[in-house]
C-alpha cells in the first residue's frame, strides 16, 4: 500500500473503538503492574504523564479519551493489576515535528479560543503516511507561528475533527487545551451540528430518510470502509439525508451526521445504491445511471473533469462556544467545482 493511496486516510490506521461519533487514536499506553494497588485512574495517569493535571485528566475522561482495557472509563475508575490504561485522542500522533508552511487559509471566524476554517478539496488535514508537509496542520502552524500559546505539536489543542482530503468545507480548531476539551465533549455527546451537501448518482427513494448501519474497515479492501447492517463489525453510524434537488440521473442531497465515522457519508450513500459522483474509492467514477449513448458518456466524463473528486462539501457547522456559551453556526458556499457540476446536470436534465 503506497503512502499516496493512504494520503487522505490517516484514520484507516490504528483506530481505537469508541462509542461516540469520532475515530480515536492511541497516544499513550500503560500496563499496571501485578502488584498495583487500587488507585483512581486520574491519579494513576498524572503520575505518568508530563504536563498533565488531575483536572485535565478528568476532563479527558469526561470526553471519552481515557480507556481501560479498551473501554472508556470515568476518572474515579480504580486501576487494578494488569489493567491496560490508554489515552486516546482525535488525531494520530505526528511522527515528526510539524513544520510551519505559508499555505493560504480561508478563515471564516477566529477569536482567542477557536478558529473556523473552510478547507479546499485536495488539502490533506493531518501530516502522516508520507504527507509530512503541505497539510492543513502545516498551514495552521504558519498561521499561529507568532502565537506563543499555540503549539501545533501539542495534541491538547488543534483540530477537533477532520474531513477527507478530497472533501471541502468547514472545520473547527481549538486554540487552547480547555477549548479542545470542551469542543471534544460536544462532538462526543453528539450536540454539534454538521451538515454536508453531496451530489449522488440517482435519486434516493424515499427522498427523506435515515441510514443506520455499522461502518468498519472493508475486510476485502483495507482502503475502503464498508457497512455491516447486522452489527457484526464496525461502529454504530447514523446519517440523515434529504434530497434537495432531483437532476434526473443524479441528485443534490443534504446529509446530516449524527455520528462521524471514517468515510461515513460516502459509504452510507453507496450502501443505499447512490454513490457520490466521481468518488473513485466507492465506485462513483463509473456511469451508474442514464443512457447508453456516446453523447451521454461524453457528458458524464466532462462532469468528472469539472469536479474530479467526490462531490461532497461540509457546508454547515454548529457548536456552543467553549468560553462564552454562545451558540455558533457557520455556513460555507458550495465550491466552484461542485456548483459547476450541479449546473451541468441541471442543464442536461432540463433538456432531456
Amino acid at each position: 500500500m503506497s503512502a499516496e493511496e493512504l494520503d487522505d486516510d490517516p484514520e484507516l490506521c490504528d483506530e481505537a473503538a469508541t462509542d461516540d461519533g469520532s475515530e480515536m487514536y492511541e497516544h499513550f499506553r500503560f500496563v499496571a503492574d501485578k502488584g498495583q494497588q487500587l488507585l483512581r485512574v486520574d491519579k494513576f495517569l498524572v503520575a505518568r504523564l508530563e504536563k498533565s493535571s488531575r483536572n485535565r485528566v478528568q476532563q479527558a475522561a469526561d470526553a471519552g479519551c481515557i480507556l481501560v482495557n479498551g473501554r472508556p472509563v470515568k476518572s474515579n475508575y480504580r486501576v487494578k493489576p494488569l489493567d491496560v490504561v490508554s489515552v486516546v485522542m482525535d488525531r494520530p500522533r505526528y511522527e515528526f515535528e510539524v513544520l510551519a508552511e505559508d499555505i493560504p487559509l480561508d478563515i471564516v471566524y477566529e477569536d482567542a479560543a477557536v478558529l473556523v476554517v473552510n478547507k479546499p478539496a485536495g488539502l490533506v488535514v493531518h501530516p502522516g503516511h508520507g504527507n509530512y508537509s503541505g497539510t492543513l496542520v502545516n498551514a495552521l502552524a504558519w498561521h499561529f507561528k507568532d502565537n506563543p500559546d499555540y503549539d501545533v505539536n501539542d495534541p491538547r489543542m488543534g483540530l477537533v475533527h477532520r474531513i477527507d482530503k478530497d472533501t471541502s468545507g468547514l472545520l473547527v480548531v481549538a486554540k487552547t487545551p480547555d477549548a479542545k476539551t470542551n469542543l471534544g465533549r460536544q462532538f462526543f455527546e453528539k450536540t454539534t451540528r454538521r451538515e454536508y451537501v453531496a451530489v449522488v448518482w440517482g435519486v434516493p427513494d424515499p427522498p427523506v430518510g435515515t441510514i443506520v448501519g455499522n461502518v468498519g474497515r472493508n475486510p476485502k479492501d483495507r482502503l475502503q470502509m464498508a457497512v455491516f447492517p447486522d452489527g457484526s463489525q464496525g461502529k454504530h453510524a447514523v446519517t440523515h439525508y434529504e434530497v434537495m434537488e432531483s437532476l434526473g440521473y443524479a441528485s443534490v442531497v443534504r446529509c446530516r451526521l449524527e455520528t462521524g465515522r471514517t468515510h461515513q457519508i460516502r459509504v452510507h450513500m453507496k450502501h443505499i445504491g447512490h454513490p457520490l459522483l466521481a468518488d473513485a474509492r466507492y465506485g462513483g467514477d463509473e456511469i451508474l445511471r442514464g443512457e447508453r449513448t456516446a453523447k451521454y458518456r461524453q457528458f458524464v466524463e466532462n462532469c468528472f473533469k469539472i469536479c474530479p473528486r467526490q462531490a461532497l462539501h461540509a457546508r454547515t457547522l454548529g457548536f456552543v462556544h467553549p468560553v462564552t456559551g454562545e451558540e455558533m453556526f457557520f455556513t460555507s458556499e458550495i465550491p466552484a467545482d461542485m456548483t459547476a457540476l450541479i449546473e451541468r446536470w441541471r442543464t442536461y436534465s432540463a433538456s432531456h
